[in-house]
């Protein structure tokens, strides 16, 4: 085990600093100005400034117009993105077992993370051949079902600064490697209303996906199937996308989210 060295033992005293400084704010009812900030945390007044400098930088904190602190926005979102991902998972659960016992392949659930999607909860079914995946990993979005999923459904400036960022890499041939036949398959997901991994980012792997929307049509998360080629073949997509349609419909009535009426898949996704 390697002991702590001067300069990783600064690195938590300055985190443990940051948060302090935020939890001062928070515990506030008004905006508070540097010195009161240094005087309430005994830093020195330079120190402070640099914390908050950092902090407002990241919109954990904001300026008022005279010059106080007091908690960024930044803040409220993640608290509430933390609050729907939480409770989103645990009401998923139902849903996806049931999927996983229609489709007998293992299911995920996904979250979006930047340029990547993160895997948030997995069931898998009772077969010898099993995905190696983990709760908690990411992969790139541009080569995952779910990624392109959500990908399809998020406003066009969103999509363009996620396509901006990404680095394509090939992990297969049939990977998607350029950012103008990755808007090809975005339309694609849009139109047909499910997103597929055709063996993109594993060799035999096939993938399947729909998005959750919410209430403002907007993709929260998204659901897939996935299975060995052999077993997801083109010929099953429509069916376990009908699967998947229910299974997200199911998701987002008991998320309280409002339900578009059933019929066609672009009646859910467009």
């Amino acid at each position: 085990m390697r002991e702590n060295t001067p300069q990783s033992t600064y690195k938590v005293q300055a985190l443990d600093r940051a948060f302090a400084v935020l939890d001062l704010l928070g515990e506030s009812d008004i905006p508070l100005g540097l010195a009161q900030v240094a005087s309430s945390l005994q830093l020195h007044k330079s120190t402070a400034h640099r914390f908050l400098m950092v902090l407002e930088r990241h919109r954990m904190v904001e300026r008022t117009g005279n010059g106080k602190f007091r908690l960024g926005l930044r803040l409220f979102d993640y608290g509430s993105r933390a609050i729907e991902q939480y409770d989103l998972r645990d009401r998923a659960q139902p849903h996806l077992r049931r999927l996983v016992s229609e489709t007998e392949e293992t299911a995920h659930l996904c979250i979006l993370e930047g340029a990547r999607v993160v895997y948030i909860d997995k069931i898998e079914p009772a077969r010898s051949v099993r995905m190696i995946t983990r709760v908690g990993a990411s992969n790139p979005v541009y080569c995952t079902s779910v990624g392109k999923a959500i990908l399809a459904f998020l406003p066009e400036d969103r999509i363009a600064d996620i396509v901006r960022r990404v680095r394509f890499e090939r992990f297969t041939h049939r990977t998607i490697s350029t950012p103008e036949a990755l808007r090809t398959e975005i339309e694609k997901t849009r139109r047909r209303g499910y997103a597929v991994d055709d063996e993109e980012l594993e060799e035999g792997l096939r993938c399947i996906a729909v998005p959750i929307l919410d209430a403002q049509r907007l993709p929260v998360a998204a659901v897939s199937v996935s299975g060995p080629s052999f077993r997801v073949t083109a010929q099953k997509l429509p069916s376990i996308a009908n699967h998947l349609l229910q299974c997200v419909r199911g998701i987002s009535t008991d998320m309280g989210y409002i339900s578009p009426s059933r019929g066609s898949r672009a009646a859910w996704t467009a």
